[in-house]
């Protein structure tokens, strides 16, 4: 089979919209799973319900984009707002411009799927010890330097091996492992957005909870329509200064920002999530004005985690994070009035535990995933009656 570079195939698809038996000679990928039949009438593909082929099923009309002249969309899902030509894709690497309609590539299609405990969120005052469905497909809108999925992120969902797993398939799994949520995950779960809302929109019918672990780069329209399936989330303050969001993230910091506050005004539970990069993250003023930002517009009861970094990707010549750097990060953030502060990374620390804030009292005691010890009645300290913050039950 010939093979034709990224820009031809998107052309070409977009030219035979309604030949869909043709498709299979212009797919430049080898997938074991392509295959004649599968599901029918997958809503907003190209596929009518008694098309032949299915290569095209994992691809989803978006949602928020706009058509422009000459066939260009402006997608609308992040910050990026990209502008693409027919044939290109975005900077998530997810979603393409089909003849002038926009399309998410990964629909059905993740890349990962695993149970993990909800701790590994991490989501340290969300249900403890329950068991999470956790599942990515493959792209991000950011290009950290420090990624530590970027085999999966920093790629195509067209170019990794995937299982097949629709909407009501994931529920049904989830079930069936025993998980109380699923957690959209590992890779940059705002860039499979349709698949997640379906998803999302399913458990919820099943009671099944939904975790959203994100680096908060969304625009607030689609925020606001995730908030409504989701029950809780952890998203990632890379750091408290925008130079250092576009040199290490290649994003913005204000966006992330207003993620924060979206979430906390749809009383959505969430944590948030530092990593101290060392030579990017280990400012002790900017983690102080980072505390005061969220002080100020959070108020104290969201956890904060601050992890320690390891050599990863295109950052793997510096050195692991100090240990006593998080550990005075911590002190810092609750000398300033955050109530949980928490150190990720690190097994064995006692800022891996929960302490009430108010008799100080060991709460819950963590063993890397296991908890030996838990004194919580309901959301109340067993010992003072404080209500601490969180979704216990």
């Amino acid at each position: 089979m010939k093979k034709i570079n990224r820009r031809q195939f998107f052309l070409a698809s977009g030219a035979l919209l309604c030949s869909a038996t043709s498709a299979q000679a212009l797919w430049p990928f080898s997938r074991e799973n392509d295959k004649i039949g599968g599901p029918a009438d997958i809503r907003g593909t190209i596929f009518r319900k008694d098309a032949p082929e299915t290569l095209w099923k994992w691809h989803k009309e978006a949602i928020f984009y706009k058509k422009l002249k000459n066939e260009q969309v402006r997608c609308g899902l992040c910050p990026h707002r990209c502008l693409l030509a027919p044939g290109d894709r975005g900077v998530c690497r997810s979603r393409a411009n089909l003849a002038g309609t926009l399309y998410s590539l990964g629909y059905g299609n993740p890349c990962s799927v695993h149970v993990d405990p909800v701790e590994k969120k991490p989501l340290f005052h969300f249900k403890p010890q329950s068991r999470v469905f956790s599942l990515a497909v493959a792209g991000c809108n950011f290009r950290c330097l420090n990624c530590q999925n970027w085999e999966i992120s920093q790629t195509r969902p067209d170019e990794i091996r995937h299982t097949e797993l629709f909407p009501a398939e994931a529920v049904t799994a989830a079930q069936k492992s025993g998980s109380r949520a699923i957690a959209y995950t590992y890779s940059e779960p705002t860039t499979f957005f349709e698949y997640m809302l379906d998803i999302g929109r399913l458990a919820k019918k099943e009671g099944i909870d939904n975790l959203w672990i994100s680096n908060g780069y969304i625009n607030r329209e689609p925020l606001l329509k995730l908030c409504r399936v989701l029950d809780g989330a952890n998203v990632n303050l890379k750091s408290y200064s925008d130079a250092i969001y576009k040199k290490l993230n290649g994003g913005r910091l204000q966006p992330v920002l207003n993620t924060f506050k979206t979430l906390h005004d749809q009383g959505v539970h969430f944590e948030m999530t530092n990593l101290v990069v060392p030579g990017y993250v280990d400012d002790e003023e900017m983690i102080k004005r980072m505390c005061g930002w969220i002080l100020a517009n959070l108020g104290p009861n969201h956890p904060l985690h601050f992890l320690r970094f390891f050599p990863q990707y295109r950052l793997d010549r510096l050195a692991p994070t100090p240990i006593s750097t998080l550990t005075r990060f911590r002190q810092l953030a609750m000398s300033e009035g955050i109530r949980y502060v928490y150190v990720g990374n690190v097994p064995g620390h006692e800022g891996n535990n929960t302490y009430c804030h108010n008799c100080k009292k060991l709460l819950i005691e963590r063993r890397g995933y296991t908890i030996p010890a838990y004194h919580l009645d309901g959301n109340q300290c067993s010992f003072c009656r404080t209500v601490i913050p969180g979704r216990w039950l």
